[in-house]
């Protein structure tokens, strides 16, 4: 199935967050390493390309299967949460360049705008808040809202159902596999914005519309045609 490319402007562009709008991604391997030692375990760095883009429940799967039904899972995923609040608390996060000009864009040409995040609906809100971006957008659906997580369609489904605008309609910004394959499965019109990881070959055979940045995505929105 190759990906549809929008042909005229969307009627909604739904958002991803983490290392699409924020640049909270590449406080993972700190983040897992921190978390471990404070559980006491092992972690391999090598499952986090797998984890990018999933959701805590999908997250605690990959943990199980690495290491069995005995490792404390519940008592890691608690530690980074803590682990990542200390770093934020410490270091803030970053937003991505030209994240605040499409959305300025966005507003003037009066096109919807949402999120959906494999991050908890709760903690999403949070961050957004913090970083002043909340408001810029009429809903939010995080991973927590959802059966089931990325690359299932569920979390961009509900998103336009919320907004009332056919899948069809929409355009989705992602920077991780699972969420360009999310929207691939939604029937959206998918444009990644790669951050640690660039598509595999498998993902390129799709013919997904890949761009470099934030700016790149308003550029390329703004010449099509309403």
């Amino acid at each position: 199935m190759k990906a549809r490319r929008p042909a005229r402007r969307p009627a909604a562009v739904i958002f991803d967050m983490d290392g699409l709008m924020l640049d909270t991604e590449s406080l993972g391997p700190q983040t897992w390493r921190d978390a471990a030692a404070a559980v006491g375990v092992d972690f391999d760095p090598a499952l986090l390309p797998a984890m990018i883009g999933r959701n805590s429940r999908d997250t605690r799967v990959l943990l199980r299967e690495r290491y069995g039904p005995d490792y404390p899972v519940e008592r890691l995923t608690a530690a980074y949460l803590v682990a990542f609040d200390a770093i934020v608390a410490r270091e803030g996060i970053a937003q991505k360049a030209g994240l605040r000009e499409l959305l300025d864009w966005l507003e003037r040409e009066n096109v919807l705008r949402a999120v959906a995040t494999s991050t908890r609906r709760d903690r999403a809100e949070a961050q957004l808040a913090q970083q002043g971006l909340l408001g810029r957008f009429a809903l939010l659906v995080g991973g927590n809202d959802v059966a089931q997580g990325k690359p299932a369609p569920d979390i961009f489904l509900l998103a336009a159902a919320r907004l009332d605008v056919a899948a069809a309609d929409c355009v989705v910004l992602e920077d991780s596999e699972p969420g360009v394959r999310a929207a691939l499965a939604a029937g959206m019109m998918p444009i990644m914005v790669p951050d640690l990881h660039g598509p595999s070959d498998r993902l390129l055979a799709h013919e997904p519309l890949v761009l470099a940045s934030l700016h790149d995505v308003r550029a390329h929105l703004a010449v099509l045609p309403r």
